[in-house]
């Protein structure tokens, strides 16, 4: 299993700091956020370490994607939530503040107050058009 000795995550997987487990799978963990922006608030992550997305194998992606229906479901269920925010932040720069990947379940309800900032723009004249060519040929085999 690839750790970092010094990831807070890894001590989490590792056992060395306790967590409140709410699901554990020979690939991944989900417990509550220690830190909640609502109550019920999940964190899953990989149990190999892995900084960012880009760095996680296909085969642990697809381990996190395949728990997450249940996981919001339950969620759901649990919390009464009305939804639930389903955020991967990646890099500092998107806000991530632990270097190992990990994905946030967090229940919402009307009026909870957490809302988040989305300031759609437009793309200038031909830019889509070249970043769908540049993004068609990165993704070519």
């Amino acid at each position: 299993m690839a750790t970092d000795s010094k990831c807070i995550f890894c001590k989490i997987v590792r056992g060395e700091i306790p967590c409140y487990l709410v699901y554990e799978d020979a690939a991944v963990l989900a417990f509550l956020d220690i830190g909640p922006l609502a109550p019920g608030h999940l964190l899953l992550i990989p149990k190999n370490h892995y900084a960012t997305m880009d760095e996680l194998p296909e085969a642990e992606a697809q381990a996190l994607g395949a728990v997450l229906p249940r996981l919001t479901s339950v969620v759901r269920r649990v919390t009464g939530a009305a939804g639930v925010n389903i955020l991967q932040n990646n890099g500092r720069v998107a806000g991530q503040e632990v270097d190992h990947v990990h994905v946030h379940l967090i229940p919402r309800r009307d009026q909870d107050g957490l809302g988040y900032r989305w300031n759609p723009t437009k793309y200038a004249e031909g830019q889509a058009e070249a970043l769908l060519k540049e993004y068609r040929q990165a993704m070519s085999p």
